[in-house]
């Protein structure tokens, strides 16, 4: 880990910490909620041992990247615009790419809105969804699974926070992490109760994870990752002109069976009708992994590492 660089760049408006190790083809990696570049650790090792540079930043809002405090500027534009400025500062044509969570749901808009960035695309826990053309994200989320899904929940804004702040933050951080419930995430109105209860460490997480991602957020806040939540009814007004448009980069996809995501409304049909297959025609590899939840890249870092050395090697 010490040998991990650590470098803050001015990118696209704002001052972006960037985590680098290795040389060679670029690997672009980037992480979700609540996480920080932190989350690929294991990756990066991994694949800087095999001969390649490894670049995870802090999304805008993140850790040590600077939070704007508009919930406007945190829109898929914005984030996607901050990763093109990011590669040209770095001086990189095109990168491998890997993405998590929220890091997922950018890799997909990175490959819809500039293919010519990206050299193949290994992505994991939540699937490509083409934009619905008639209803925004969060109506539907709410007309399927009511107020109470999480999505839904953190709308308002500083309600989350709250919540957040009425316990310690690296209980915080666990209960997010070492959630293994597959069913959709609802929270009561009072989302302070989901914290309410001590939750166990998964063997996984060390003390030392717990305590980076902690130290992190105390200082940070929440508001910046819960603003992605916050902007995803912009996002659908803005990225109109890219419905019907497919994913036209080579696809590896990775989920895990106890994953939330997987066992979201709808989603095993989508995989397994060939819709999935549809929207992504150079999806060259599909993985469900057995008995892994929606923390993938940190559960499982060895087969995840392999999973995303083999297929890069091939290009």
């Amino acid at each position: 880990m010490e040998k991990i660089v650590h470098q803050t760049l001015s990118i696209n408006g704002i001052k972006m910490h960037v985590a680098e190790i290795g040389e060679g083809p670029a690997v672009l990696f980037l992480h979700g909620f609540p996480e920080l570049w932190y989350s690929w650790r294991h990756q990066m090792l991994h694949l800087s041992a095999k001969g390649y540079r490894a670049i995870a930043p802090d999304l805008r809002g993140y850790g040590d990247t600077e939070a704007p405090p508009s919930v406007t500027s945190y829109s898929v534009l914005h984030i996607v615009g901050d990763l093109v400025a990011l590669l040209d500062t770095l001086g990189l044509e095109k990168v491998f790419l890997v993405g998590h969570d929220w890091g997922a749901l950018i890799a997909w808009s990175l490959c819809l809105f500039r293919p010519d960035k990206i050299k193949a695309l290994v992505n994991t826990s939540v699937v490509f969804q083409p934009r619905h053309p008639h209803i925004k994200p969060i109506q539907g989320y709410r007309a399927m699974l009511g107020d109470g899904f999480y999505m839904c929940r953190f709308q308002e804004p500083g309600k989350a926070e709250e919540a957040f702040a009425s316990a310690e933050t690296s209980n915080v951080m666990i209960s997010f992490l070492s959630t293994r419930d597959p069913n959709p995430p609802c929270l009561p109105e009072e989302m302070q109760l989901f914290f309410k209860d001590p939750v166990t460490r998964p063997s996984w997480l060390t003390e030392e994870d717990v305590n980076y991602y902690a130290s992190k957020f105390k200082k940070s806040g929440f508001t910046g990752g819960l603003n992605y939540y916050r902007a995803m009814d912009l996002s659908w007004e803005l990225t109109a002109a890219w419905t019907g448009t497919q994913i036209k980069v080579p696809v590896k996809f990775i989920v895990g069976d106890q994953d939330l995501t997987y066992h979201f409304p709808g989603v095993k049909d989508y995989i397994n009708s060939g819709k999935f297959k549809e929207n992504v025609p150079f999806l060259e590899e599909l993985v469900v992994m057995e008995g892994v939840a929606h923390f993938i890249n940190q559960e499982k870092p060895v087969e995840i590492s392999e999973h995303i050395y083999n297929f890069i090697n091939k290009f």
